[in-house]
């Protein structure tokens, strides 16, 4: 357990709040498929072992945490913003509508709110921006995990759907194989038409 991990949850606490909800999302890099946005009110100081930042942990450990993180919680939401949604609006405002969606479907409302990033989405809630809280911040370290499986979970579904697309490998990221493959053929309707600019020349 890393040290001051709760002290923006205790900070809060300090300041009378109860439910401390903390947020965070997956999915702004892509090139394909929906961001996905997660929020979670833990039990106040529940250590869950192995929590971490969803980019430094494995594939396994973050399904581990993802399903005690869940069981655990006092509430969670997941949400997102799909691909179309990400090219009309721009992917900074999809994430925070993503994150807006995934506070308000919690069915317990939270009186504090950490989220992850230097912008905040519009909510009637007290809130706080963190710039890398999902590796400062418990709360966040938990929805970062929960946002990561969600969306990696749609997009192996989705490769079933685009199997030429190979999504069950890089997650639609933009990686040399997923490039190749676009141009070989074409964007499909899960693809970030905003994003393929570059790569297709339009």
């Amino acid at each position: 357990m890393k040290k001051n991990w709760f002290l923006y949850e205790n900070l809060a606490h300090m300041s009378g709040h109860k439910l401390v909800c903390g947020v965070d999302e997956a999915g702004r890099g892509p090139l394909a498929g929906p961001v996905f946005a997660a929020a979670v009110i833990l039990p106040y100081h529940l250590v869950i072992d192995g929590i971490n930042d969803s980019k430094k942990l494995s594939e396994k450990k973050r399904d581990v945490l993802y399903d005690k993180i869940k069981s655990q919680a006092i509430a969670y939401n997941i949400s997102l913003a799909t691909e179309k949604e990400i090219d009309k609006i721009n992917i900074l405002n999809a994430t925070l509508l993503a994150m807006k969606r995934a506070v308000e479907g919690l069915k317990v409302k939270p009186d504090f709110i950490l989220i992850d990033g230097n912008k905040m989405p519009d909510l009637d809630v007290a809130s706080c921006a963190i710039v890398k809280g999902d590796s400062l911040s418990a709360s966040i370290a938990a929805a970062s995990i929960l946002a990561k499986v969600e969306r990696d979970n749609l997009m192996k579904l989705l490769s079933k759907k685009y199997p030429q697309y190979s999504f069950e490998k890089h997650k639609g990221y933009g990686t040399k194989l997923h490039i190749e493959l676009i141009k070989k053929y074409g964007p499909s309707k899960i693809h970030r038409k905003s994003f393929l600019k570059k790569i297709l020349g339009g």
